[in-house]
């Protein structure tokens, strides 16, 4: 189990919206308000803490005020600024199936058959849906559609999750694989 000094990314940054100090957050909470309700955010690589206040969302972005951000240039200076809780400060999850992407990095991914396959290193989203990272034994990245077909386990407690690969997904001429579509069964996540 991990630390409750941890730190998990609730959103990034992203440009300046207007004229007036507001800004596009990209949120990674099921609730895109939700990003301002765990209180003061801090971007880990500076140390800087903030306090967000939504105004809008927008096509799932949130329009925010950030205090003490009043003008267009000081909302540009905080673009890709990581805004991050500590792990201690966000409910736990009392359903078997809901966890936070953050509790699923690090664990190690294998096959059903228990073969391991590597270790997950992100959970990244492009558009069409939750993707694993993972980082193969011989160092390549590859991505893995976090969908009921594609990882059918998720044991947070055994340190695991369990990869049913796809035609092509694991070959070493990909890298980087190819995502698929949401499948239907797409389970419950918390985010």
């Amino acid at each position: 189990m991990r630390s409750k000094e941890d730190w998990v990314c609730l959103g990034v940054v992203g440009r300046p919206h207007g004229v007036r100090g507001l800004v596009r957050i990209r949120p990674f909470t099921e609730d895109p308000r939700a990003i301002a309700a765990y209180g003061p955010l801090t971007d880990r690589r500076t140390g800087r803490v903030y306090t967000v206040s939504v105004a809008n969302v927008v096509k799932d972005m949130v329009i925010a005020r950030i205090e003490g951000v009043d003008d267009r240039e000081a909302a540009e200076a905080l673009g890709g600024a990581e805004l991050s809780v500590a792990r201690g400060a966000l409910p736990e999850v009392d359903e078997k199936e809901a966890y936070y992407h953050h509790d699923i990095i690090g664990l190690k991914a294998v096959t059903g058959g228990g073969r391991a396959i590597g270790e997950v290193v992100g959970v990244e989203n492009y558009g069409a849906g939750d993707l694993l990272e993972l980082r193969t034994p011989d160092g390549r990245l590859v991505l893995v559609p976090f969908t009921r077909r594609c990882v059918p386990e998720v044991d947070i407690e055994g340190g695991r999750v369990v990869i049913e690969p796809q035609a092509g997904m694991l070959d070493e001429d990909d890298a980087v694989s190819r995502a698929g579509g949401e499948d239907e069964d797409e389970r419950k996540r918390e985010r």
